[in-house]
């Protein structure tokens, strides 16, 4: 039960319910010929962006569950907020929006979304990678997530508290999201110009 969770695990439910709100307000009257255009500019299309996303949940998720599950299993239990620590809440920051230059964090290979994916495809993939965002949230509500680490599965040699971990995939949830709006507002302008020249 969600109303059993503390109040800064609910918060990170609440964020992944905005995302999914984002989304929804994303795509609902989304064309697909609007939503696999890149911006002129260059950059990703909307339906990127979301692939992007659901890969990075899903990586994350499954990089953290086995420590999760062993700290459960070995009585770690819960000693605090799910809080980053000083580092992790700066790594965090950094993937805020909007995008900071001198933060530039390289996208490792494996992150690179496929090229334009329809929406039919994408918005499952992302949809089923935040339900399992909140499945482990609750179930593993009882261990110490500020205190169990994990290998970053995209930055060798570095390990994030599991805390980190679910705040930095909300953050990058937010980042990526505003950029899929941008790049809908750039492919609509695409169009309409192109309508109005054909007029």
């Amino acid at each position: 039960m969600t109303d059993t969770l503390p109040a800064d695990l609910m918060a990170l439910l609440t964020e992944l319910d905005a995302a999914d709100h984002d989304l929804e307000a994303l795509t609902s009257d989304l064309a697909d010929s609007v939503a696999t255009c890149r911006p002129a500019t260059g950059g990703w299309c909307v339906t990127e962006c979301i692939d992007h996303l659901a890969t990075a949940n899903e990586a994350y998720v499954t990089a953290m569950r086995g420590p999760a599950q062993r700290a459960l299993e070995g009585g770690r239990h819960r000693r605090g907020p799910a809080r980053p620590g000083v580092l992790g809440a700066f790594f965090v920051w950094m993937l805020e929006p909007p995008p900071r230059w001198w933060a530039y964090l390289p996208m490792p290979k494996t992150l690179a979304p496929a090229p334009a994916p329809p929406l039919a495809t994408t918005l499952p993939k992302f949809r089923t990678s935040q339900d399992g965002i909140r499945s482990f949230i609750r179930s593993y509500a009882a261990v110490d997530l500020a205190g169990v680490t994990f290998p970053n599965p995209f930055i060798r040699g570095v390990r994030f508290s599991l805390a980190t971990g679910l705040n930095v995939l909300t953050a990058h949830q937010r980042r990526h999201l505003l950029q899929a709006w941008k790049a809908r507002r750039s492919a609509e302008g695409t169009q309409a110009a192109l309508g109005g020249g054909a007029a």
